[in-house]
């Protein structure tokens, strides 16, 4: 069987090494521990253009009129939020972070859509739904932190219907100058730095510019897509390449 670090070099790459903990144990804990500033660094780390990146997502959803979704890893729920305008009938949010979820729940709350947003453990690698439940599964910078890629890529392959619809962001890598030159200094020094800074969290910020250049992006990622029974995999670079927004079917 082919090793999952030659699948997926992002596998071995952990937010602390010196830990006994597996990836999914580490993800979990650590994404636990910066729930609290997730959002705040989340925005101010990316400039604010995420939110940019969700809406052309949930464009991507709202293609499909779905009525049923779930999001994948998703955290504290702002892809989630922003996928009730397509107008479904519920959406579920699955994380493997009770902090993150936490987090999400109480905005939720705040903005009145308990009645559409349901947030609950879970595990990619074993999705708690059956097959064919869902019209979209989408996920925001989640896959990366997968323990096992393409396992949670047929989990997530499973549970959506035929001729359903996966909507995946993630960061990549652009190549153009001066933009990629620019974005490898800033990714390699300035948001660990400001990261720890604010988090006080001694290496998720390390741990996410070492997953993203670890992670197979563009062409591979699709591929591996199709790998895990999707079709139609494509891959679209957004602002300069700095991340990219997969779309595939089942």
């Amino acid at each position: 069987m082919q090793p999952n670090e030659s699948i997926n070099p992002a596998g071995s790459v952990v937010p602390d090494a010196s830990s006994k903990l597996n990836k999914k144990a580490q993800v979990a804990e650590m994404f636990d521990n910066i729930a609290g500033k997730y959002d705040f660094l989340n925005h101010f780390l990316s400039m604010g253009i995420d939110k940019n990146w969700r809406r052309k997502a949930i464009r991507e959803v709202a293609e499909a009129k779905p009525s049923t979704i779930l999001d994948v890893a998703t955290g504290t729920g702002d892809l989630a939020i922003a996928a009730v305008s397509t107008g479904p009938k519920s959406i579920i949010g699955v994380d493997i972070s009770e902090g993150m979820l936490e987090v999400g729940r109480r905005k939720i709350k705040e903005q009145g859509l308990q009645d559409k947003i349901e947030l609950q453990y879970g595990d990619s690698e074993h999705l708690p739904f059956e097959t064919g439940s869902f019209d979209v599964v989408m996920c925001a910078y989640g896959v990366r932190n997968f323990e096992n890629l393409e396992a949670g890529l047929k989990e997530m392959q499973r549970v959506i219907r035929p001729g359903g619809k996966v909507v995946i962001l993630e960061f990549s890598h652009p190549q153009r100058f001066p933009v990629k030159q620019v974005y490898q200094f800033y990714f390699r020094y300035i948001l660990p730095t400001l990261g720890k800074l604010v988090s006080k969290h001694s290496s998720a910020y390390t741990y996410l510019p070492e997953s993203v250049r670890a992670f197979p992006e563009g062409s591979v990622f699709c591929a591996t897509l199709e790998r895990c029974g999707f079709q139609v995999a494509k891959a679209r670079p957004l602002t300069f390449g700095i991340t990219t927004l997969y779309t595939a079917y089942k």
